[in-house]
């Protein structure tokens, strides 16, 4: 496992500084940075995976003492999130921010992200990400001409509704539920009983409001900041699904990195993740105070009627290539 959380704890002792910096007040410049790394992605200017990925440009500044930055393309001004894939695939974009669900078609490991009630909780799943697995997912993408760096929270997923509420599973069936194109998100709305409904993220608003399809499902500060909750005001925290956001670089610039250049650049991934993390619980927070006060029922059910329903995705699943990542994954379940 390379030395990507090496200097975290070094990086706590100096946060005050750090966080002055990622706000702006960084008193190095890259102006006369000798090695430039773009990363582009598709989420807005104020979405907190932004906000981290410019503390982790700062961080990379402090530590390469300006000899390394990273240009940071927010609103998918290089392009769609698939359309980064394959530029960073080919080296033309350095870096991006991608969802494990978009990387499902490229690679087989990232499924294990899409699998339904997989991880106990937020806990769990941390526990496998900063574990040698965690690592060995990142790497997973050499062959497809990535390297992983590191992960970024994105929550966990869950059902939201117009009309009226979901409390167990009966309340899914024969209802129009969007999904992204994933073979398993599809599954999963099936096995529920609902329907599964692709539709791109852009067109969803409306596909709401006129009720072309009954409901959508996604972490909380997503569903508030696309006013998601002005339509679909019945949330369901049944949190089926944790799939976090993917910071990878093209392997070919990965690998032309001298030792020097990937040391700064893994601790200042590592460093934006602690980062980031605080950044996404107050924004999850402020997303659940937000729905509240604009009227939107929240509920949290009873998870295990769900769970039992998808169950048999999980046991297929294990019969997979992906069986090892399933057993690291139970290994590293709290026992007591």
């Amino acid at each position: 496992m390379r030395p990507t959380r090496r200097r975290v704890g070094q990086w706590l002792a100096t946060a005050p500084l750090a966080a002055g910096m990622a706000s702006g007040c960084s008193s190095l410049t890259d102006q006369s940075a000798g090695r430039r790394l773009t990363l582009g992605h598709a989420l807005s200017a104020d979405h907190p995976v932004h906000k981290a990925m410019l503390f982790m440009k700062e961080r990379l500044l402090e530590l390469s003492s300006g000899a390394m930055t990273i240009d940071v393309y927010p609103s998918g001004q290089l392009g769609s999130e698939r359309q980064l894939i394959e530029l960073v695939q080919i080296g033309s974009v350095s870096m991006t921010k991608v969802s494990t669900l978009s990387l499902e078609g490229f690679l087989a490991s990232m499924k294990l992200f899409s699998i339904p009630y997989l991880f106990d909780d937020e806990d769990h799943l941390w526990r496998v990400l900063d574990a040698p697995v965690g690592q060995d997912l990142l790497d997973s993408l050499r062959p497809i001409r990535l390297q992983g760096l590191g992960y970024y929270n994105a929550g966990s997923r869950s059902f939201y509704m117009r009309g009226s509420s979901v409390r167990t599973p009966e309340d899914l069936v024969g209802r129009k539920i969007r999904v992204i194109p994933s073979r398993m998100a599809i599954d999963m709305v099936e096995a529920l009983g609902g329907s599964a409904t692709p539709i791109s993220w852009g067109e969803l608003y409306t596909a709401l409001q006129q009720g072309i399809v009954d409901g959508a499902e996604n972490n909380l500060p997503s569903y508030v900041l696309s006013r998601h909750h002005e339509t679909a005001p019945f949330l369901t925290m049944d949190e089926h699904t944790s799939v976090p956001d993917l910071i990878v670089i093209s392997r070919s610039v990965f690998d032309d990195l001298n030792a020097d250049e990937r040391d700064w650049l893994e601790d200042a991934m590592a460093a934006s993740v602690v980062y980031q993390k605080g950044l996404w619980e107050q924004a999850t927070n402020d997303a659940r105070e937000e729905a509240l006060a604009s009227g939107v029922e929240i509920i949290y059910p009873n998870k295990a009627p769900f769970q039992a329903a998808v169950s048999d995705i999980l046991n297929q699943q294990r019969q997979t290539s992906i069986a090892p990542y399933i057993a690291a994954v139970d290994q590293l379940r709290r026992t007591s």
